[in-house]
C-alpha cells in the first residue's frame, strides 16, 4: 500500500486547538479518581449514560476481545454529536491518546479528548480505534446476506437512546473502539481480528480513556462480529451463531477526578464564527420569488 509524504491539510499554529496541552492531560490521566458509574455491556447489546463535565471514562475488555461502536452527544442539545468525518480530518484515521471527539456545525468543539490508550504502543497502531468505517446495521446485512438480523450495532445503539428521547435518526457515525481496520493494497476497506485483552496476571485489561470536555450522552453497543476475526459477510461469512463464540462484553467505568486538577481547565465555548448577521451559525438565506 502506498504511503504518501505530503502534511495534513488541517493544521493549527503552536498551542492552537489541535495542538492538545499534552501536559494537562497526563496530569489528568494520573490523577487521583472516585468511581462514579460502573456496568458491563453484555453481548451483542448496548447502553447509554451520561457522563458529567470534567469526569473520565474507561472502556475496558474483560472476558476477550470485543469490538464497541460509540456515539456521543451534547447532554443537553443532541443536535451536538460526534462528528466522526471531521474529526478523521483533524486528528487521523483512527484515535489515540491527546485526540479529541469534535463535534458537529455549528458548534464544532472538542467533546471529549482520548487521555488514555494501552494500544498506544502496539505495532499496528495506526489501524485500532478505527474511524474510516463506520456501525454495522440490519439494512446493509439484508442487502449484502438476504436475511435479517436486528443485533447490529445501529440496533444496539437505537434501543440505547431510546430512553433519552432519541430515535434512530439520531444515531451518527461511529468510533469503532478496539477494531482493527484499514484499507487494502486495493483501497478497499478490510477488518480483521481485534487486539484488546483482558486483565490477566501482572497485566490490566486493554482499556480506552477519554475525558468529557462538556456534558455528554454515551452509548455503546457491543458489536455482533465479537472480535472480527471471522468474517460477517461475503462466501467465507461465518453464522450468526458461530459469530456469537468470539464476542465478549465490555465494562465501563466513570470516574470524577481530584478538583485540583481542573483548576486550569474550562469547557470548550462552541465555535467562535458569528456569521455575517453576528449570530453563531448560519441564518437562512431567502428564496427569491419566482417572477410570473
Amino acid at each position: 500500500m502506498n504511503t504518501y509524504a505530503q502534511p495534513a491539510a488541517y493544521q493549527s499554529l503552536p498551542g492552537g486547538p489541535l495542538d492538545a496541552d499534552r501536559s494537562f492531560y497526563d496530569r489528568l490521566a494520573a490523577a487521583g479518581r472516585t468511581l462514579t458509574q460502573e456496568f458491563e455491556i453484555p453481548v451483542r447489546s448496548g447502553q447509554a449514560w451520561e457522563v458529567p463535565a470534567g469526569s473520565v471514562v474507561r472502556i475496558s475488555s474483560v472476558e476477550g476481545p470485543q469490538v464497541g461502536d460509540l456515539n456521543m452527544w451534547s447532554r443537553q442539545n443532541p443536535r451536538e454529536r460526534f462528528w466522526a468525518s471531521r474529526t478523521r480530518q483533524l486528528q487521523r484515521a483512527s484515535m489515540t491518546t491527546y485526540d479529541r471527539f469534535w463535534s458537529t456545525l455549528p458548534y464544532l468543539r472538542p467533546m471529549a479528548t482520548v487521555i488514555a490508550d494501552s494500544l498506544a504502543e502496539h505495532p499496528d497502531t495506526e489501524v485500532i480505534h478505527d474511524l474510516l468505517g463506520t456501525r454495522c446495521d440490519p439494512y446493509v446485512n439484508r442487502m449484502l446476506a438476504g436475511y435479517d438480523f436486528d443485533h447490529h450495532c445501529h440496533s444496539n445503539l437505537t434501543r440505547a437512546v431510546q430512553p433519552y428521547g432519541l430515535t434512530e435518526f439520531d444515531v451518527h457515525d461511529v468510533l469503532n473502539v478496539f477494531q482493527f481496520a484499514g484499507l487494502n493494497e486495493n483501497r478497499e476497506y478490510f477488518m480483521d481480528s481485534c487486539p484488546a485483552r483482558p486483565a490477566a496476571e501482572g497485566r490490566q485489561a486493554d482499556h480506552f480513556e477519554f475525558f468529557a470536555e462538556i456534558d455528554l450522552l454515551c452509548a455503546l453497543s457491543t458489536c455482533p462480529g465479537g472480535d472480527l476475526s471471522v468474517h460477517m459477510w461475503g462466501p467465507e461469512a461465518a453464522s450468526t451463531q458461530e459469530q456469537l463464540e468470539h464476542c465478549h462484553p465490555l465494562r465501563v467505568e466513570v470516574f470524577s477526578v481530584e478538583e485540583q486538577v481542573l483548576l486550569s481547565w474550562e469547557s470548550p465555548a462552541p465555535a467562535a464564527y458569528q456569521g455575517k448577521d453576528g449570530r453563531n451559525g448560519l441564518r437562512p438565506v431567502p428564496h427569491a420569488r419566482a417572477s410570473s
